[in-house]
Formats: structure tokens, C-alpha cells, sequence
């Protein structure tokens, strides 16, 4: 699917509020509800838009410990780790990646032995290298990176 700017102007709005009504993103973009909706519709069906999420207080649900870990696989067959990875709640983000390691991963959890817990399993795929973060300086939104 070809984007074109109304495209991504309504995908720009979105993504700063998902929960916006049809009519009221109509308004700043200078069309109707119906129309806005057929669009989010097409966008929705090709993929582009692939979820709606929420942005949560973490340390209001106990969220503590945030931390990035490279995995360094002990063998060429990365399914069962894939797996464990996919089935992990406390896994934010996976990414195969080039340089040091073969996957980088985004981790929270509630506490340290939960952060120890894990990373015994984790022990189960290959060695690792963990960084914990001490605070976050900025959540970029890629509908307006540059």
C-alpha cells in the first residue's frame, strides 16, 4: 500500500491518541469521520497499522527494573530460544541484531530475584551481557523521528 501525507497525518494523530474519535481527527485534517475511518480501515487491513497499545506508569504497577541484555547463542538453532522469548511476558523487545552478540533483548520486571530467575533460564540458550537501565531520557515515537 502507497502512503500518501493524509496517510500519514492520521498516523501521526494516532499515535499520539489511538482512542481519538473518527470525527474529531477529521476535523484537524480537514476531512470527514466517515472518510478518515475508510482510510484507517485500508491502513488496518494492509498492516501498517498492526495494534493499538497503551503507554502504562510502570513504577504504578511495580514495574521496576528495567534492563538490556545480549544473548550470545551456544548453537546455530535458535527456535527453542525464539520460543521461550515469544512466551515471556517480561520480554519487551527482541531484536536479531549484527555486531556483538546475535540478539539484543528489553527486559522488565519486579525485583531482583525475578531478574535473577530469568536470567538463570536464559543461561539455558547461551552466555549473555546485561545492562541495567538507571533511567529512561526518551521514548521516541517513529512517526516522528527524522
Amino acid at each position: 500500500m502507497e502512503l500518501d501525507h493524509i496517510d500519514f497525518q492520521i498516523l501521526r494523530i494516532l499515535s499520539e491518541n489511538s482512542r481519538i474519535q473518527w470525527k474529531d481527527l477529521g476535523e484537524q485534517i480537514h476531512m470527514t469521520g466517515q472518510a478518515v475511518g475508510n482510510r484507517i480501515k485500508k491502513l488496518e487491513e494492509s498492516g501498517v497499522i498492526k495494534a493499538y497499545s497503551l503507554c502504562i506508569d510502570e513504577m504504578k504497577v511495580g514495574l521496576t527494573f528495567t534492563a538490556f541484555v545480549i544473548i550470545y547463542m551456544k548453537t546455530a538453532n535458535h527456535d527453542s530460544f525464539i520460543r521461550f522469548v515469544h512466551d515471556r511476558n517480561d520480554v519487551i523487545e527482541v531484536h536479531r541484531v549484527s555486531g556483538e552478540g546475535c540478539y539484543h533483548l528489553k527486559i522488565k520486571v519486579k525485583s531482583q530475584d525475578r531478574l535473577n530467575l530469568f536470567l538463570h533460564k536464559l543461561l539455558d540458550y547461551g552466555n549473555y551481557s546485561i545492562h541495567l537501565s538507571l533511567q529512561e531520557i526518551k521514548q521516541m515515537n517513529p512517526l516522528t523521528a527524522t
